[in-house]
């Protein structure tokens, strides 16, 4: 098995949702584009990424929305060292066709009394369906491991929940250190490093807004 020596997770730069969330009301999520600035961002993590691979081959998987894509796009790696793949359960938590703005600030403060792991918005996804959908796909990247000449790096664009809940589903996190933990900024990165022991440590902490807090019986 060639595992990679390091798996690379990206948020998408800004987004004109991210600035003006009207815009929900009269474009689809998935065609929202990104703002100057989030190019200007994802342009300034692709440095990062050129001088962090180098010269070595990248296996690239990115979210089918147009932001991801525009992410990637900004990145300026090397078209003949990456090979590139749309996966389609790295996708943002699906909220439901064109949403009214009042509506979903509303279900945002719901969500965030009821937990965002198990919330389910009216129309769309709870965080526990994305966590199922993310899990899918890591069955499916451990798979391509097993081929002999696997590129040493993955790298994946995507969004911050699925960011979060790539990562609880790799390491067995908890529902309670989920919940604890805050979004990527917006073309931040996060990286899994392949140790001497054979295990795979995140380079640094996502940040937390509050501490976990752990119910029911264990053990």
């Amino acid at each position: 098995m060639a595992r990679p020596r390091r798996i690379v997770l990206v948020r998408h730069g800004e987004s004109t949702g991210n600035v003006d969330d009207s815009v929900y009301e009269r474009e689809p999520d998935h065609a929202l584009a990104l703002t100057e600035r989030g190019r200007r961002q994802a342009e300034e993590t692709g440095e990062r990424l050129r001088k962090l691979f180098g010269h070595e081959r990248v296996s690239v998987y990115v979210s089918p929305y147009r932001r991801t894509h525009q992410t990637l796009g900004s990145f300026g790696l090397d078209p003949g060292l990456i090979r590139v793949r749309e996966e389609p359960r790295l996708r943002e938590q699906d909220w439901g066709n064109w949403q009214d703005r009042e509506d979903v600030r509303l279900q945002k403060a719901y969500r965030d009394a009821y937990g965002h792991f198990f919330y389910r918005f009216a129309q769309g996804e709870s965080g526990a369906d994305v966590y199922d959908r993310v899990g899918g796909f890591l069955e499916s990247l451990f798979r391509s491991f097993e081929a002999p000449d696997h590129p040493p790096n993955v790298l994946i664009v995507t969004h911050g929940l699925a960011m979060r809940l790539f990562c609880m589903r790799w390491f067995h996190w908890t529902v309670a250190d989920f919940e604890s933990l805050s979004n990527p900024g917006n073309a931040e990165m996060r990286m899994l490093v392949l140790g001497e022991n054979g295990k795979y440590t995140l380079d640094r902490p996502f940040e937390r807004w509050r501490e976990p807090e752990p119910y029911g019986v264990t053990g």
